[in-house]
């Protein structure tokens, strides 16, 4: 709804067909009335002849992976659907459980031919560009999901300032979901890494402490934007298409003592990508914006697997799962994870095209 309202204030010769909101808010409320919540490792009849179980697929807080049995043709079939696998050792999150066995694996590849950096190398770069932004007297504006990637960037800042690695500086966060999911979080220590249940076991929240304020209401995001306080804010929109950190965008983008840092996947075309690009100006918002702030691309806090979590987690099923499809990646990405997991002795491993079957005999 807030994208549309945008949309239709910038675009005022645009098609109002176009412009609308694909669901309202009573659409979202109304498909969360019908989810029905199970527990992790347990067969569910969905159908008649059709179960599924969920395993923890360490990607954020509750995904799963899907493992689904048809009945048919007098036997049982086996899919596994992995929707977004995480990384090994991310803060918070356990990490994503084996992959179920099945006759047909849909995996995604976001970064099936990538290797990340390690997280504690990020969390060095990350304090080293927190130093200097602050030394110049500048902001640090850090675009990010408010779903996962908030999460482990606030923890990484907080555990930095707690070691003494980092100065006490100013922490904000500016999105009410992402406030709404810190609280998510403390009520199911259950679904935590052992160290952030013990944490919040003895009352010490590895999300919310002095060192943070969660920012929601809407004025006092407009004041966080407009004032001169050189500190850190981490806001909603990772790949700087929607959400507040627009706003922190267009006051601050055009000043070269502050700094941008993306930690999440950006998208061709999507502002986050240009922002990388090397130029002078940048567009959005229907203006062109001078870009002189520092721009860094930290990628190793992405929450996705890169190419050695694949080969890990997909080794054990060589030579016991007869087909592989590739999706949610880009081209390059997919080809290279597929290729090495030919050399790992799968031997049906495909990028699906539109419309393509796959046939379980």
């Amino acid at each position: 709804e807030e994208d549309a309202r945008v949309l239709r204030i910038l675009d005022r010769d645009g098609d109002d067909g176009l412009l609308q909101s694909l669901a309202s808010r009573e659409d979202v409320h109304r498909t969360v009335r019908q989810c029905v919540p199970v527990p992790y490792g347990e067969t569910c009849e969905v159908v008649h002849g059709v179960s599924l179980r969920f395993v923890e697929a360490g990607h954020i807080l509750g995904s799963a992976m899907v493992a689904l049995t048809f009945h048919a043709n007098g036997r049982d079939h086996r899919v596994t659907f992995t929707g977004d696998l995480g990384r090994r050792g991310l803060p918070l999150l356990r990490d994503p459980g084996p992959v179920p066995e099945a006759e047909l694996l849909i995996c995604e590849c976001t970064y099936g031919g990538r290797v990340h950096e390690s997280l504690a190398r990020m969390t060095d770069e990350l304090i080293e560009v927190v130093k200097r932004t602050m030394a110049r007297g500048g902001r640090v504006l850090v675009p990010a999901f408010s779903l996962g990637r908030t999460q482990i960037v606030v923890s990484c800042l907080q555990e930095a300032m707690r070691a003494g690695r980092l100065s006490e500086v100013p922490l904000y966060v500016d999105s009410p979901l992402a406030a709404d999911v810190a609280d998510v979080y403390r009520h199911h220590p259950e679904c935590l890494d052992e160290q952030s249940t013990r944490r919040l076991a003895r009352g010490d929240d590895p999300l919310d402490d002095s060192r943070v304020s969660y920012v929601r209401d809407v004025e006092e995001s407009k004041d966080l934007a407009e004032s001169g306080e050189p500190c850190v804010i981490v806001a909603a929109g990772g790949m700087c298409e929607g959400g507040r950190i627009l706003r922190h965008l267009k006051q601050h983008i055009d000043d070269p003592r502050s700094s941008v840092v993306l930690v999440s996947y950006q998208a061709p075309h999507s502002l986050g990508r240009r922002l990388l690009e090397p130029r002078p100006t940048v567009r959005f918002h229907g203006h062109d914006w001078n870009l002189w702030a520092e721009v860094i691309d930290l990628h190793g806090f992405s929450g996705h697997a890169d190419r050695n979590d694949f080969l890990d987690f997909l080794g054990p099923l060589a030579g016991r799962t007869r087909h592989v499809r590739l999706v949610h990646g880009e081209p390059e990405q997919a080809e290279a994870l597929a290729e090495a997991l030919r050399q790992r002795g799968f031997i049906d491993v495909a990028i699906p095209a539109p419309g393509e079957k796959v046939c379980l005999a």
